[in-house]
């Protein structure tokens, strides 16, 4: 049980794993013979696990953050004793009866919360979390210094968007089948030019279009493409003084800047849709969605760890949390950063209202014309069947009248079967993310238990 009185499933302790090798060693240890001192109460859980060489590891997870605080040398968040003390609570709630928290325990919490507290209410982990990995900062106590740093980032980021510009000019001059023979070595030259300039937005897309020559057939469209797309971030950049607001915020957060957190903050009953962790060579990018209740609002949380760490932010899908966020600000911004304290509250959640393929590629059309530069769009399919093609598995209205292909990393997770074994022949709904290569199916729900939420990632 939590602080609310809700008990969280083995299915949303499972969510919160950083990696399916946490999973299983996680799983391991959520049975009762591997823990002492167990037990639970003002919305926490702890107990010792036994750990090799006679060694127990202290463990505590704060569930309204949720926050974990463990003895073992683990870097990830939560880690396999956190993972099993949860899992014995979920599948077996004798095992960890209502008790006084031990000294160890109830001093970290009482420091956490009171930590939480003094910045002001924002006493989640989440925004504990989120703020030391790039969220909204502190005002400037300079005003006139903050402006003149902005000048000086702003004119390297213009020198950076003229000397892509000539670099994309060169590239076309010289003809598409250049870029093969030419490898990786110059795309990875200019990246690194553009974080000079302080312009990362820039430095991912210029990696992006070294890794598309030679990446299989049609790589040349793929290529010019995104190439055009990158000449129209340049321009947009070079060119932002003359756009409207909005969208001038959106270039901004596209070449590498923080959009303001001046959205007007909105609290309501939040259901964690999906969770899932994308990773580079320098950076683990964690995506969270969630779905108001009320407001029917859509909301993308991001938190980031080091190359080969997890984020510390993990919520369990299919819970609902009661929290506030505060939306960033641009055309079409969907993300948020989290501003009280998330408590779960008791009850599912009915999934997103939902519609047929073609009100899902509208849903994506519209969101482009405000955001070009737009990967995916968050939507949700009512009504659909999983159904094999000639060129892969998609996702089909009931009538059979449009389809949307599966992105060719969706049909080879196993989120695909689960999501084949749900429907069993029968219409489901399905939220996912709705891209120009395709639908990426995060979660679903069958007729038969509308209120679970079944993680497909």
């Amino acid at each position: 049980m939590n602080a609310m009185g809700v008990r969280v499933s083995v299915e949303q302790v499972l969510a919160l794993a950083p990696d399916d090798a946490s999973r299983r060693a996680g799983s391991a240890l959520g049975t009762a013979g591997t823990w002492s001192g167990t037990g639970r109460g003002g919305g926490a859980v702890w107990g010792l696990c036994k750990g090799s060489g006679g060694v127990s590891y202290r463990t505590v997870v704060d569930t309204t953050g949720p926050a974990y605080l463990c003895a073992c040398p683990s870097r990830k968040f939560p880690c396999k004793h956190a993972l099993g003390l949860l899992l014995l609570q979920a599948s077996d709630a004798a095992a960890v009866e209502e008790a006084t928290a031990p000294d160890w325990a109830a001093r970290w919490l009482t420091d956490r919360r009171e930590h939480a507290g003094s910045a002001g209410g924002a006493g989640s982990s989440a925004s504990a979390a989120l703020g030391a990995e790039g969220g909204a900062a502190a005002g400037p106590a300079d005003p006139e210094a903050a402006r003149r740093r902005a000048e000086r980032r702003a004119a390297r980021i213009t020198s950076g968007a003229q000397e892509l510009e000539q670099r994309l000019t060169d590239l076309l001059r010289g003809g598409l089948a250049a870029a093969e023979q030419a490898g990786y070595g110059p795309w990875e030259e200019t990246a690194a030019r553009m974080v000079d300039a302080q312009a990362p937005g820039l430095a991912g897309r210029v990696r992006e279009l070294g890794a598309i020559p030679g990446s299989g057939p049609g790589w040349p469209v793929r290529l010019l493409e995104e190439c055009a797309l990158t000449h129209l971030l340049d321009r947009a950049w070079l060119g932002a003084d003359r756009l409207p607001a909005p969208f001038a915020a959106t270039v901004r957060t596209r070449v590498g800047l923080t959009a303001p957190l001046d959205g007007v903050p909105l609290r309501d009953h939040w259901l964690v849709l999906a969770q899932y962790d994308a990773a580079d060579a320098r950076l683990t990018t964690r995506r969270i969605w969630l779905h108001g209740t009320a407001s029917g609002r859509t909301a993308l949380l991001l938190s980031f760890g080091a190359a080969g760490r997890a984020p510390r932010l993990a919520l369990p899908v299919g819970a609902v949390l009661d929290g506030e966020l505060t939306p960033h600000t641009g055309s079409g911004q969907l993300r948020a950063e989290p501003g009280e304290r998330f408590v779960p509250v008791a009850g599912p959640a009915a999934p997103p209202p939902g519609g047929p393929v073609g009100a899902a590629l509208d849903a994506y059309g519209r969101a482009l014309r405000e955001d070009p530069w737009l990967d995916s769009w968050p939507v949700t399919l009512s009504g659909v069947l999983p159904a094999r093609a000639e060129y892969g598995w998609q996702l089909a209205d009931a009538d059979g009248r449009e389809a949307l292909p599966l992105t060719p990393a969706a049909q080879s997770r196993p989120g695909l079967w689960r999501l084949v074994a749900l429907s069993g022949g029968a219409p489901v709904t399905v939220f996912g993310e709705c891209g120009h290569r395709g639908f990426t199916p995060l979660a679903a729900w069958s007729p038969e238990t509308p209120g679970e939420t079944v993680p497909l990632v």
